[in-house]
């Protein structure tokens, strides 16, 4: 049992779900915070569903890497560190199987949106169907824009990860749209967007030998890693922008403190790294998201009961 959980948990690279667990949370949490609204149900519905669709994302996104070729050339290139589960390169599981676990996740993640869809309006399916089309263009054909450069893959993944999934769940508890919660999900999906595009430095040669132009290939190693030090510093001074619009109470910098294990692995990288720099890299974007955006949630839901 244990072993076949692991296998999918691989599979689906679960261990990055909380970068779609926490913008959901923090729209629900806004939803209590500045309207006393919370629907356990609807809540719930919404996250089995925005869970499905992140890891239906994940595996379509393996799937097309290894259709474009991309994972085989990751796995040719010694200096880069593959990021796929690399279940289908190495024939553990057959690409037919892969794609019906992949699109069974699909249907879950419709299925929710259609549910919610039916008593909350057609906001809900605008917004869902975006984040589905971003999903799944993100490396299939004809758009590919993940292998486009110009930054088109980072919008992607702030809107897929950040905007979307934060206005739907405050939609969804509201029946409103509020422009507080499109500025609360700056910082979450800021920081997102660095994880993803962290990533990009562990197979810059593979992707440049795919065809898939990332930021990190376009601009190179240093001046893709200024680029990352200027987005930390735009995620920090989105929090404050939070406080001053009142989005967070002004207990909520403390959610600052979220970003020191990113400021501190900044610290430690030189203009150029050996490989093994940057999954620790991948790593700290992934924690500086959970935990400011974690730490966003308790502030609303204390601001919420105080109310």
């Amino acid at each position: 049992m244990n072993s076949t959980l692991s296998f999918w948990m691989k599979a689906t690279r679960s261990f990055a779900l909380p970068v779609i667990i926490v913008p959901v949370l923090l729209g629900a949490a806004a939803a209590y915070a500045w309207k006393g609204s919370f629907y356990p149900g609807w809540f719930l519905i919404t996250l089995i569903g925005a869970i499905s669709a992140h890891l239906f994302s994940n595996m379509i996104n393996d799937l097309w890497d290894y259709r474009n070729g991309a994972d085989k050339e990751a796995e040719k290139v010694e200096t880069d560190i593959p990021t796929n589960s690399r279940l289908l390169p190495s024939g553990q599981l057959s690409e037919r199987t892969f794609a019906a676990v992949t699109w069974g996740l699909f249907a879950a993640a419709v299925l929710c949106g259609v549910i919610i869809t039916g008593f909350k309006g057609w906001p809900v399916l605008v917004i869902a169907g975006s984040g589905g089309l971003i999903a799944y263009f993100y490396v299939a054909p004809p758009l590919k824009f993940g292998y486009r450069g110009k930054g088109y893959s980072e919008a992607a993944i702030f809107a897929a990860f950040g905007v979307l999934p934060l206005m739907g769940s405050y939609y969804v508890q509201t029946g409103t749209f509020d422009i507080r919660a499109f500025v609360l999900s700056f910082p979450v999906g800021i920081l997102t967007t660095l994880v993803l595009y962290n990533h990009h430095f562990l197979h810059p040669r593979a992707d440049e030998a795919a065809g898939k132009r990332t930021l990190v290939v376009v601009l190179g190693e240093k001046k893709g890693l200024i680029l990352a030090k200027w987005l930390t510093i735009l995620a920090f001074a989105a929090v404050i922008l939070c406080i001053l619009i009142q989005a967070l109470p002004w207990y909520g910098l403390i959610s600052l403190a979220g970003f020191i294990p990113l400021i501190q692995m900044l610290r430690t990288l030189e203009e150029t790294n050996p490989p093994d720099a940057y999954p620790p890299f991948m790593g700290a974007a992934l924690k500086a998201s959970t935990r400011c955006g974690g730490l966003q949630i308790i502030c609303l839901i204390i601001h919420g009961f105080l109310q």
